[in-house]
């Protein structure tokens, strides 16, 4: 009995047709994704730690991997933010999770999102890396409607090996 290793759907579009897309020789210089960041800040951490704990464990069904809290570097006085105080939570995809999520963003979530008409060209940087925003979490199938007491958005980064803006813009 051989066991075959299961690939996920994107993966397997990239190592069939993507590659082949770019005009670079050396196999090792062709772009892809390296890793997906997912961030959810939350103003009120401090305040409701029901609203931290609600936020990870929304980040962590949204993501298939547990999310991680992340706490502020400096104290600002203003927000009455001190050293060390959860300011939201954050989940980093590589590998198979980072291929499943982006083809079920793709594939699900994007065309259950409000008002959508596509993702802008201007959340490229220059250095091969796109970021955007999603607005509701309740986007995504995994969150169950019922049990959200707060909507809140959230930022998503694709970093990719690419070297520059148009690279990354052919990538995806």
């Amino acid at each position: 009995m051989s066991k075959e290793k299961y690939i996920p759907r994107l993966r397997e579009k990239y190592n069939n047709e993507i590659i082949n897309h770019f005009q670079i020789n050396n196999k090792m210089r062709i772009p892809k994704i390296s890793k997906i960041s997912l961030n959810m800040g939350l103003g009120d951490a401090k305040e409701n730690k029901n609203s931290l704990k609600q936020a990870i464990e929304e980040l962590t069904n949204i993501a298939g991997q547990k999310a991680v809290v992340t706490r502020s570097k400096k104290a600002i006085s203003n927000f009455k933010l001190r050293e060390g105080d959860p300011v939201g939570v954050k989940v980093t995809l590589r590998g198979n999770n980072m291929y499943e999520f982006l083809d079920r963003l793709i594939s699900i979530t994007t065309p259950r999102i409000r008002d959508f008409r596509g993702f802008s060209s201007k959340g490229f940087d220059g250095f091969g890396n796109y970021n955007f925003g999603i607005t509701e979490q309740i986007a995504f199938p995994e969150i169950d409607y019922d049990k959200v007491n707060t909507i809140r958005g959230m930022n998503l980064t694709i970093v990719t090996t690419a070297k520059s803006k148009e690279e990354s813009h052919s990538l995806l």
